[in-house]
């Protein structure tokens, strides 16, 4: 148990600790299991302030909207990203994220997609009660997903991606003779993508927008099903502005808003603990909250804040962010994150720089926090992309 703790304080670390300056009393954040797969995996999207409901398809739209797969352009793609986490504090987390695509079909209006990442929550020994050392074991998180998205016109997409979900946080300690296991959930995400080129002025543009809606599933139950918790169900919009500043010179500028479609635990003190009733009250709530059933938890997570509406607006997040190309293979990427001080408080700028040439592109951001004490402040992300159409022309010259 002690472990367990232990692993899943690092893990609600990059929540919790940027919020401590927050009234006690307001503080409510969204309460869920897994939270690693709410951490963007590639350097891109990163760059842009974690947003990509409606940027351009490229081989990490699994993550965002894998319905825009169906709209990329090469045949397929492959990614590999790499994210040292929280390394302000700690020097062995990390996140490693595997994606790619691939188009099926002579009408190029299809696609079938997969990712696997890995969130390695790095090494924790456990300690007797003399000091001695006990065990040293390495907690971690994991998921696998496939997807398959089509084009319903010219204009118009959508996807959908089955997930398995694993969170090894526990481990058995033959002393104590607690056994703890891994916990397992499936989930899915359903998303649409609209593209269209209006002229402004003399200039053709491109006009985007996308939603996504996932990790719709299961709960994880931890602690061999004494504490289950929902999963960072997550409702995402986004739209994206795409024009010409002059020959090879492009300017996108883009914005997401994010919703997590998870009820709030509730609170003591939005009750009077001060009396019997009261505590039953709460007692009550907390059990309701523990029994809801996923589906009902995401229509319930519009309207259980006790806050009313004004509450319900703090849980919306939104990024915004541009990105700058030249000829498709120089990109320069700026972007603001903001997340209200009673859900979170994470609110950071974020930089980036790509480079890409017929068959590989580099990306790579980093991260400010406007608090210094942030442990997300100074985050970087690594990103290396293969573009199979490059790489089948470069063979076929040889």
């Amino acid at each position: 148990m002690k472990s367990l703790k232990i692993a899943i304080i690092a893990l609600c670390a990059a929540v919790a600790l940027p919020s401590l300056a927050a009234d006690k009393n307001d503080f409510n954040p969204i309460q869920t299991g897994v939270n690693s797969l709410n951490i963007a995996p590639d350097a891109r999207g990163a760059s842009m302030g974690d947003l990509g409901a409606a940027t351009d398809p490229d081989a990490n739209s699994q993550y965002w909207n894998p319905s825009k797969y169906a709209f990329a352009w090469s045949t397929a793609g492959v990614s590999l990203s790499y994210t040292p986490w929280l390394r302000k504090l700690v020097n062995d987390i990390f996140l490693a994220n595997l994606a790619g695509y691939w188009k099926i079909g002579s009408s190029d209006n299809q696609a079938v997609s997969a990712s696997l990442r890995y969130f390695s929550l790095g090494e924790v020994t456990t300690q007797g009660t003399t000091g001695s050392e006990i065990q040293s074991l390495n907690p971690y998180e994991m998921s696998f997903d496939i997807g398959y998205s089509r084009k319903l016109s010219e204009k118009y997409s959508m996807g959908v991606v089955f997930r398995y979900i694993y969170s090894d946080l526990g481990f058995s300690d033959s002393y104590a003779g607690d056994q703890n296991t891994g916990a397992s959930a499936f989930a899915a995400d359903i998303s649409g993508y609209y593209t269209t080129y209006p002229m402004v002025g003399r200039s053709e543009c491109q006009w985007s927008w996308g939603w996504n809606i996932s990790n719709v599933g299961t709960k994880v139950s931890y602690n061999n099903g004494e504490n289950p918790a929902f999963l960072p169900t997550n409702l995402r919009l986004g739209t994206t502005f795409k024009f010409p500043l002059a020959d090879y010179h492009n300017l996108a500028v883009s914005l997401d808003l994010n919703k997590l479609l998870v009820p709030a635990r509730p609170r003591e003190a939005d009750f009077d603990m001060n009396t019997t009733e009261g505590q039953q009250e709460y007692i009550d709530k907390l059990e309701d909250w523990e029994n809801m059933s996923p589906i009902t938890g995401i229509f319930k997570s519009f309207s259980d804040a006790p806050g009313g509406a004004k509450e319900e607006l703090r849980e919306i997040n939104f990024s915004l962010g541009a990105e700058y190309s030249y000829n498709d293979q120089f990109f320069l990427r700026a972007g603001y994150y903001y997340e209200n001080e009673f859900k979170g408080n994470r609110k950071y700028f974020a930089m980036g720089a790509g480079f890409s040439l017929n068959v590989v592109r580099l990306d790579a951001s980093y991260m400010l926090a406007t608090a210094q004490t942030s442990p997300l402040d100074q985050t970087l992300r690594f990103t290396l992309t293969f573009d199979m159409d490059g790489l089948k022309d470069l063979l076929g010259k040889r």
